[in-house]
C-alpha cells in the first residue's frame, strides 16, 4: 500500500518537526516577544541539523544559538556587528520573512544629516 507508506512517512516527518520545535523552545529568552521568538525559532530550526553537538561536545549548538541572537538583535534592536559576522547571519537567514521590522538610523547617518 503506497498510500499507507506515504502517510506513515508524513507522520514521521511531522513528529520530527514537532520534536525539534519542542527542543528549541527551551532556548527562548524571557524578553523575546512572540514575533521575535517565531523568527529566531525559524532560524534555529532551519540550521539545527547542521549544528547538532557531536558526541564529544564541541559547542556547535551554542554557536547556532549565538548566531541566532546576533541575527535577532541586529534585526529587532538595531545592534551592529562586524561585517563578516553580519554577512554570515544574513546569509543563514535568507528567505526568513519578518514583517513590520523597526527602522533604525545609525550614528553616522544621523551625523551626516546634521552636517548638511
Amino acid at each position: 500500500m503506497v498510500g499507507g507508506e506515504a502517510a506513515a512517512s508524513v507522520e514521521k516527518l511531522v513528529s520530527g518537526v514537532r520534536q525539534a520545535a519542542d527542543f528549541a523552545e527551551q532556548f527562548r529568552s524571557y524578553s523575546e516577544s512572540e514575533k521575535q521568538w517565531k523568527a529566531r525559532l525559524e532560524f534555529i530550526l532551519r540550521h539545527l541539523p547542521d549544528y547538532r553537538d557531536p558526541p564529544d561536545g564541541g559547542g556547535r549548538l551554542d554557536q547556532l544559538l549565538s548566531l541566532s541572537m546576533v541575527w535577532a538583535n541586529h534585526l529587532f534592536l538595531g545592534c551592529s556587528y562586524s561585517k563578516d559576522l553580519l554577512d554570515k547571519v544574513m546569509e543563514m537567514a535568507d528567505g526568513i520573512e519578518v514583517e513590520d521590522l523597526p527602522q533604525f538610523i545609525t550614528r553616522s547617518e544621523l551625523m551626516k544629516k546634521h552636517q548638511s
